[in-house]
């Protein structure tokens, strides 16, 4: 018997609000609501869109300031291969792909987990890649103040790959660099570093 329990907090008066309206939709789709297989589809995609949004709800930087240790250390930090998922703000389809973030401590070093929640609280949130690259970097840089921080986002696009041009194999890369990073030695480390990861 598995012990597997998934817990997951709900504003539940937003949930029936928006259980409300996919219900109004997958009818207007031309599906019977009443349907054994769909009557509790649009409560379970209103929690389901609570959840991949709750980053809306949460403070990055408090992430980072409640895991922060001083720490003489001045060497390149890398996390790479960081899993991510967001929804499309245009299409509110899914983007997944990695993230690989790197800084350069002064005088300052954060739990390497929090580094990842940040991709995560930004990333659960309708995001444009390019956007979601900008708020991690700019994110780490002004609450940490690192020598420097760099960030690389590959990522394919549903509303690429299901619509639109449909071109499954193609994947957007975006990144950005604050500091130190700047530098081309430092950069061309970093990706050096990162480089067997990069499709």
């Amino acid at each position: 018997m598995s012990n597997y329990k998934f817990f997951e907090e709900h504003n539940y008066k937003a949930v029936q609000s928006i259980k409300n309206k996919y219900a109004a939709i997958i009818s207007e789709l031309g599906e019977d609501v009443t349907r054994d297989g769909i009557i509790k589809t649009p409560e379970r995609a209103s929690k389901a869109l609570q959840f991949l949004t709750q980053g809306y709800d949460q403070d990055p930087a408090a992430i980072l300031k409640g895991a922060m240790f001083e720490e003489d250390y001045h060497d390149m930090v890398i996390i790479k291969s960081i899993e991510l998922y967001s929804l499309c703000e245009h299409h509110m389809l899914p983007f997944f792909g990695k993230a690989h973030v790197g800084y350069i401590p002064d005088g300052r070093i954060v739990g390497l987990s929090k580094i990842p929640r940040v991709v995560d609280v930004f990333s659960r949130r309708l995001q444009v890649q390019e956007r979601l690259t900008h708020d991690i970097l700019e994110c780490i840089n002004n609450t940490l103040q690192p020598k420097g921080v760099a960030v690389v986002i590959e990522a394919n696009h549903m509303c690429m790959m299901m619509r639109g041009v449909q071109k499954q194999n193609s994947v957007t890369t975006t990144s950005g660099f604050r500091g130190q990073f700047e530098k081309t030695e430092t950069r061309n480390e970093f990706l050096k570093l990162i480089s067997p990861d990069l499709s």
